[in-house]
């Protein structure tokens, strides 16, 4: 830095304040400065700039894994929403294992991040005082309701309402859903079946307990498993519901194998909106749960607490928006 000064002719703290974006500075200066950079090849000493603030510039992710697109997909909102801060966002994948989810909690990262975004699907709601950690947080998803931190959450209950909705205003009575957890008392996918449920429930259509079809982790695979499991059952459906956008896609490759068609025979919807559904065949009719807006908020939240804001924590649902394609309108 004070080779930088004497090449640009100004003072090593001038260098310093152009380096770090200080807004009082002639524009003339800054440029003499920046070119003087240029010139050197001088690059800022990180390592020793966070010492002396006692912030790395880096946040944790922590979800449960990045072989789900929804996951994936959420990663890569999450980073763009962070560089708006300057931050930059470390990874790691707890594959829902509760024993590894509690790792990353009690694993103090003080050193390495400076606050935490954490998705967890192997805790539930009496680990809530996990959560009281030293590092700022945000929760994100559906395990931990009500905890001692700031949660952005998905609608699940008006998301999945308006897809059996939609596909009961297309004329289907006869509604599948897939990707089920039985004996699961909170968790998305208990949410999203209640609504299923209770959607139908007031339509005046008995949900068939025959057409909910149990699916473990929400992958192709096990859509494709669920389907295959479903039409040897013998039961009639005229739709489908997977509980997430991977589910329905490997349903309608095993609903396409056995040449019954999409729309026509059978509807298929999901929820998730990631990219694949919009260039499916047919293209997929989806449930949007706001994923862009989950990581604008969370890390605002996040920013929020690192820089010492204590008001009270904050639960926030993310606007959807159910988006028809030809899955369901041919």
């Amino acid at each position: 830095m004070r080779d930088v000064a004497l090449h640009a002719g100004v003072s090593p703290k001038t260098v310093s304040n152009v380096m770090n974006g200080y807004p009082y500075i002639r524009e003339a200066t800054r440029l003499k400065v920046l070119a003087s950079i240029d010139a050197l090849g001088y690059q800022m000493n990180l390592s020793a700039r966070n010492l002396k603030s006692g912030r790395t510039g880096i946040i944790g992710l922590a979800v449960p894994e990045l072989s789900l697109p929804y996951f994936a997909e959420l990663a890569d909102a999450v980073i763009d929403a962070a560089e708006e801060h300057g931050l930059t966002v470390m990874i790691e994948q707890t594959g829902a294992v509760r024993e590894r989810e509690l790792a990353a909690l009690a694993r103090p990262r003080g050193h390495l991040v400076d606050g935490l975004l954490f998705s967890p699907l192997g805790l539930g709601h009496n680990d809530a005082e996990h959560l009281r950690i030293s590092t700022p947080m945000v929760l994100l998803g559906e395990r931990i309701f009500h905890g001692p931190v700031d949660h952005v959450m998905i609608d699940n209950v008006t998301g999945t309402r308006a897809a059996v909705q939609h596909l009961l205003e297309v004329g289907r009575r006869r509604i599948a859903v897939i990707g089920t957890h039985p004996g699961e008392l909170v968790g998305t996918a208990a949410i999203r079946y209640d609504a299923y449920a209770a959607t139908l429930d007031e339509a005046g259509v008995q949900p068939v307990r025959r057409l909910a079809v149990q699916a473990g982790p929400w992958h192709r695979a096990n859509g494709a498993e669920a389907m295959e499991n479903l039409l040897a059952s013998g039961e009639k459906f005229d739709a489908v519901l997977g509980l997430n956008d991977t589910l329905a896609l490997g349903a309608i490759r095993v609903l396409t194998k056995h040449g019954i068609r999409i729309p026509d025979d059978v509807a298929v919807a999901g929820f998730d909106d990631i990219d694949e559904a919009r260039y499916s065949t047919p293209t997929l009719t989806t449930v949007d749960p706001g994923r862009g807006r989950i990581a604008t908020t969370a890390i605002e939240l996040l920013v929020a607490r690192m820089n010492g804001d204590e008001s009270d924590h904050r639960e926030i649902v993310a606007p959807y928006a159910l988006h028809r394609r030809e899955s369901t309108l041919g």
